[in-house]
């Protein structure tokens, strides 16, 4: 195991330097001790570890992990994090090769913290809810400039979980390549300064970077861009302005469907709850939970912008 994975007076550096919450570490540390001792878990690891590192520097590729990885395993919830600590180097040096600056590899990287933080809130105690969304980070598609994330997308490729980006962007001839933009959780407020700058950034770093791969546009598939949000923020509102940036962007086929447990997911980390029980301590939930309970619905809305 040493071949991987730091030594462990060492791993709990490496945590920290992925941003994991300093009141997880000792449950990593454990995980890595009963990785140690369980040699057919060490196989289920390695085979995945394996799998991964394949995977730095491709595009599209299915991540091969779930929610539950590693299935039928006891205690395994922490694991998906030691994976990501072991394919760590593998992805600094891709970067490496690319030129990436140390800030945005560390500030990319860093989202694996954010992740663990996110899925405790929504009622995971331990683990990553979502564990395939950072396949992504270790594998070179989508880097964090600033407030915004940035994965890169093929529109010729029908693979990944979220095909209608590439499909509604083919049906509006953007190209064969496009970014497709993601708004993190806990990165500050949504500013238009600050999505100016990270724009400027994605508008210098992928020419610079991945010089074959020519980005015109930048997508987005999100709650936030649900028109009906205006009708309860106010127009100068982050959000009602992050709305006017984008023209919009349809899916082939009809009128979207409701989606309302994605803005409660994201906003109130348990979609299940009822609404009365809601806080309604800012615009937002106000307007989230009003709008539901007057019977209305919140649908994931496409938006696209030059670069």
């Amino acid at each position: 195991m040493e071949q991987y994975l730091p030594a462990d007076e060492e791993l709990a550096d490496a945590l920290l330097e992925l941003a994991v919450p300093f009141d997880a570490v000792n449950g990593v540390l454990a995980a890595r001790s009963r990785l140690a001792r369980d040699r057919g878990l060490r196989t289920v690891f390695e085979e995945m570890l394996h799998l991964q590192t394949a995977a730095v520097g491709t595009l599209g590729r299915p991540s091969g992990l779930t929610r539950d990885w590693p299935a039928d395993t006891d205690g395994g919830g922490l694991l998906s994090t030691l994976l990501f600590v072991a394919l760590a180097p593998h992805t600094r040096a891709y970067h490496r090769t690319l030129g990436v600056a140390p800030e945005v590899t560390r500030t990319t990287l860093a989202d694996l913290g954010r992740q663990l933080a996110v899925s405790r809130w929504r009622g995971r105690p331990t683990g990553l809810g979502s564990p395939s969304w950072l396949t992504l980070h270790f594998r070179g598609e989508l880097f964090q400039l600033g407030r915004l994330q940035f994965q890169r997308r093929s529109t010729t490729s029908d693979g990944g979980p979220d095909a209608r980006v590439t499909e509604a962007a083919r049906a509006a001839g953007l190209g064969e390549w496009i970014l497709q933009l993601h708004v993190p959780d806990s990165s500050g407020p949504l500013s238009p300064a600050a999505c100016d700058r990270s724009l400027e950034r994605a508008r210098a770093f992928f020419p610079a970077h991945f010089p074959a791969e020519p980005y015109r546009a930048a997508c987005i598939f999100s709650w936030l861009l649900d028109p009906q949000l205006g009708h309860y923020l106010p127009d100068d509102s982050n959000i009602v302005r992050f709305q006017r940036r984008f023209v919009p962007l349809r899916r082939p086929g009809g009128p979207p469907e409701p989606e309302d447990t994605n803005p409660l997911r994201y906003v109130f980390g348990d979609a299940g709850q009822p609404l009365a029980s809601l806080p309604r301590d800012t615009a937002v939930q106000r307007a989230l939970v009003d709008h539901l309970g007057a019977g209305g619905h919140w649908y994931v809305i496409g938006g696209r912008l030059a670069l």
